[in-house]
């Protein structure tokens, strides 16, 4: 930990009167008072239950010390501060001033995470690395990686993501990143924002942090065009963009394409379009940062993603899963079914789908299930399965459009019988797609049919 007492002290300026006789070094920060041991430094968190509530079982934890939005009568170190979300976030901005890190950041509707593993694996061949651990990619998650940063880190890629209008920028007027990237925008969260054209002006506000003339991708979308911070240089990739990529060859373990800006043809481990999308975004500030063409292509051989993206997985029985149920948006699973429609059935096999609901999409939930229709067909698809409250007008337009009997639909209450159902029909030659946002805990269902 890269942290002192009196650093505490110097940087949160706290309202009581402290007079720190050994300027001892805090060993890390937690928030949950389950986490902390000996020479912590214990941030009390407002959430369903008050942080505050557990100072003292931090302390007999070994705490060192605590923050504390309130006068406190104990006899143990405490920091007295307004706010102690904001002390947590002027600690994490002071550390990345301190270190002198380089941070890249990553966000986008979809694949912000995906990008944000296969930019940190292609910087480690170079560089100490740490990245964003998991999905901690908040106003809290993003301090918390930070303070847990090694010392020696050199490069620290940050995942940003925003619930609302205005977080992106927050995280990045906390980071200062020297470097950034758009992966996609998407009708991601429009339960809180009025259209696409917010989010987007969301996303871009991760330049809001950045110094002038750092490196920004951005899709080349045409919406975006007049949204863009002129204060940074701003590459654009995709079709018609500065950074593009080509000779795309797909199957279900591999891509493999070219791009405009490395000599050497890229194979990534793993399936979609998209991905190669991503791969591009990564390799391109990679490159930026100095990693060398020859270790972006090998390490892109030795991959591993966070779990639960889109990752091909083997059922009991030998069947291919293709897992995608970590979270969920009309483009997201848009992207999937096309993916998976590309795919050439094997020898005897069926390919199969189970869709649930997409969270987050507000008024417009119904209307955006519905337009996945035009990516469903009965030629690529011989069952689909349909599940939630949200799925449940799609399902029925399906089974106006596919043979009897190969579309069925769940509602919410039935989660156990469709696992049932789904692991029934399962045969050793098929292949099965499973996607949905994670509340729907489609997750489960791979699971059971893995055998676990």
């Amino acid at each position: 930990m890269m942290l002192t007492l009196k650093e505490i002290q110097r940087v949160l300026k706290p309202k009581n009167h402290l007079v720190l006789e050994e300027d001892q070094a805090i060993a890390k920060v937690e928030f949950d008072s389950r986490l902390v041991d000996t020479g912590d430094l214990f941030v009390p968190l407002k959430g369903a239950r008050d942080g505050h509530d557990f100072i003292d079982v931090a302390f007999q934890q070994g705490a060192l010390a605590t923050l504390s939005d309130r006068e406190l009568d104990i006899p143990e170190i405490y920091f007295w501060v307004e706010d102690v979300l904001e002390a947590l976030q002027a600690l994490a901005a002071y550390v990345l001033e301190k270190s002198q890190v380089d941070v890249l950041a990553v966000t986008g509707s979809n694949g912000k995470t995906t990008t944000k593993d296969m930019l940190a694996h292609l910087l480690a061949t170079t560089f100490s690395t740490y990245k964003t651990q998991g999905n901690y990619n908040n106003e809290i998650g993003l301090p918390y990686t930070i303070l847990h940063m090694p010392p020696g880190t050199e490069k620290l890629v940050l995942e940003m993501g925003q619930d609302h209008l205005g977080d992106i920028s927050l995280l990045s007027k906390i980071t200062k990143p020297k470097a950034a990237a758009v992966t996609i925008v998407a009708e991601a969260h429009l339960e809180f924002f009025k259209d696409r054209r917010e989010i987007a002006q969301g996303k871009l506000q991760i330049a809001d942090g950045m110094p002038a003339g750092s490196l920004l991708l951005v899709p080349a979308d045409s919406m975006l065009d007049d949204l863009l911070p002129d204060h940074v240089k701003v590459k654009r990739f995709g079709e018609g963009g500065d950074l593009c990529f080509s000779n795309l060859e797909e199957n279900r373990a591999w891509l493999r394409f070219q791009t405009n800006f490395l000599q050497e043809s890229l194979q990534v481990p793993l399936p979609g379009k998209y991905n190669a999308s991503n791969a591009l975004v990564a390799a391109y500030l990679a490159k930026a940062e100095g990693v060398s063409e020859a270790a972006i292509a090998e390490a892109f051989q030795s991959l591993i993603l966070t779990k639960n993206r889109t990752e091909w997985r083997t059922a009991q029985n030998g069947a291919a899963i293709l897992s995608d149920v970590y979270n969920a948006n009309p483009t997201a699973m848009r992207l999937i079914l096309e993916t998976f429609a590309s795919l050439d059935r094997e020898e005897g096999g069926r390919k199969l789908a189970v869709l649930a609901d997409m969270k987050e999409l507000g008024q417009e939930s119904d209307q955006l299930h519905l337009s996945m229709i035009t990516s469903l067909s009965s030629e690529e698809l011989d069952r689909v399965y349909f599940y939630g409250q949200e799925i449940e007008n799609l399902a029925k337009l399906a089974a106006e459009i596919f043979p009897l009997g190969s579309v069925l639909y769940y509602p919410t209450k039935d989660f156990e019988a469709l696992s049932q159902a789904v692991c029934a029909d399962l045969q050793p030659a098929d292949q099965i797609l499973l996607k949905g946002s994670n509340s729907m805990n489609l997750a489960k269902i791979v699971e059971a049919l893995e055998g676990d």
